[in-house]
């Protein structure tokens, strides 16, 4: 984009990491060079994704630069959603109280569970059999 000053937050989600860049604009949202139609098709991991904006009313003050890489594409939206928000806390402080409100400031921690020897998954098991 250019080079005027912009408020950086990191996002992560699963295996994804989103690296988030507001700039003061319109409510463009460009993902990894891409518009955001392109790269997220779902309409409400969309929504869900610029929510940290919509409830702080800034949906229309900042462009949003994304680079996200790692995991898929919910994975993706919910990195974006938690940058975003980290973004808008650098951008004003006074954001903090109705972001952590919404749950928007926490990183969800739920991973993929490892594969345990001796079973099909991390938890299946396999067939038992009597006899």
């Amino acid at each position: 984009m250019t080079t005027e000053h912009y408020h950086y937050g990191l996002g992560r989600r699963k295996s994804a990491t989103a690296r988030v860049r507001l700039y003061p604009g319109n409510g463009n949202v460009i993902i990894n060079g891409k518009p955001v139609e392109a790269v997220i098709t779902r309409g409400s991991s969309r929504q869900e994704m610029v929510r940290p904006l919509a409830v702080t009313e800034t949906l229309n003050a900042f462009n949003v630069q994304v680079k996200v890489e790692g995991g898929g594409i919910e994975g993706w939206a919910g990195a974006i959603r938690h940058g975003i928000a980290r973004a808008l806390v650098v951008a004003d402080e006074g954001n903090r109280r109705v972001l952590r409100q919404f749950g928007l400031l926490t990183r969800d921690p739920r991973v993929k569970e490892r594969k345990k020897p001796g079973l099909k998954r991390a938890r299946k098991a396999p067939q038992f059999t009597k006899r």
